[in-house]
């Protein structure tokens, strides 16, 4: 199973964020573990998403946008709790099967990818999966592979056609 903490009670700092307490984050950051899969729970509801244990002024943060706070269902003012699990991906987030199909099926698209940057690579990834048809997906994927082919590193050129 991997590391993981126990349940956590925690709330939304002014800046999007919810600070993490010590005890729960030094023992993913002393594993190397500072990208994470975390669980947020608020009454009868859960969601699950990846994120980045940051240090920031001597305290633990991770960030959670409003998008997060609105799927969870909970306001700046509310208590919730978190639970941290080592992440076991390959780029720090799950990777949407229409983009796993095109990795599979372009090797050399794919070894362009490779190269990039990891937050580079997790930031296509989440361009990808924010799509949710799976032949968007697909479509997505297929031009960001051919445009890398071309020489397209930019973030903003790669989603674009040619």
């Amino acid at each position: 199973m991997g590391l993981c903490s126990p349940k956590f009670p925690v709330h939304i700092t002014g800046t999007h964020a919810v600070m993490i307490p010590e005890e729960h984050a030094i023992p993913f950051v002393n594993g190397g573990h500072k990208r994470i899969h975390i669980k947020a729970f608020f009454e009868e509801k859960c969601i699950v998403f990846h994120g980045a244990l940051r240090l920031y002024q001597g305290n633990y943060l991770v960030s959670f946008g409003k998008r997060y706070q609105k799927e969870l269902g909970v306001f700046p003012t509310d208590f919730f709790e978190f639970q941290f699990f080592e992440n076991t991906t390959t780029y720090g987030v799950e990777i949407p099967e229409a983009l796993q199909a095109v990795m599979d099926s372009d090797p050399e698209g794919f070894s362009y990818f490779e190269n990039l940057t990891d937050g580079r690579k997790r930031g296509l990834i989440y361009y990808i999966k924010r799509f949710k048809n799976e032949q968007t997906q697909v479509d997505k994927s297929l031009l960001i592979f051919e445009n890398l082919k071309q020489g397209i590193t930019d973030p903003r050129e790669l989603i674009k056609r040619l």
